[in-house]
């Protein structure tokens, strides 16, 4: 079966236009430093602390704005600041732990959307016809690397028109694999 690009997600913040003149003051807008694979993401010039109950870290911020912020952690740095962070699928934060966010110019106090990113592939849909797959699907998938290659299932399939090709890990999940940057993965019968 063909290939198709896994990347490493790491630890970012999702925040709303609100929270964002908050944080950085009356008409801010976010500044776009790179573009991700995802089309019409980008990853943001501004970064924020996570404070946690036992510790701080930084993230930078992924634009554009959203309806609601979300905090994505792997598993180790949830551990870190001493929050509990539910593996969801990203948008799926009732529920979830609360986080406080310090920006420059301010601080919001999230109730709810701390959650370590369940792995997932985004796809078109002629991409999930190409491979056998649908929306919502749990499939099980190969990533070949020197030394540590790992078959990771639980891995959710998304598929919208809006979507472009690739897998999403966190750096948990990358660092077991070995990868440096990205890999390859291959979806497979187990």
């Amino acid at each position: 079966m063909d290939k198709f690009l896994v990347e490493i997600s790491a630890r970012h913040i999702h925040v709303t236009k609100e929270q964002v003149e908050i944080l950085f003051g009356a008409g801010h807008t976010l500044t776009p430093k790179k573009n991700l694979s995802q089309p019409g993401q980008f990853a943001c010039e501004e970064k924020l602390t996570i404070v946690g109950p036992k510790s701080e870290i930084k993230a930078s911020i992924l634009g554009p704005e959203r309806k609601a912020a979300q905090v994505e952690l792997s598993l180790t740095d949830a551990r870190t600041i001493g929050v509990d962070a539910a593996i969801r699928e990203s948008g799926d934060i009732a529920g979830t732990a609360g986080i406080k966010l310090v920006g420059p110019c301010g601080e919001v106090v999230l109730e709810e959307g701390v959650i370590a990113a369940k792995r997932h592939i985004h796809m078109t849909p002629a991409d999930a016809e190409k491979y056998g797959v649908s929306n919502g699907e749990i499939v099980n998938v190969k990533i070949d690397t020197d030394q540590r290659s790992v078959v990771y299932g639980d891995t959710v399939v998304r598929v919208s028109d809006s979507y472009a090709l690739a897998m999403h890990i966190d750096t948990d999940e990358g660092n077991a694999a070995g990868i440096k940057g990205s890999a390859m993965g291959e979806i497979i019968k187990l």
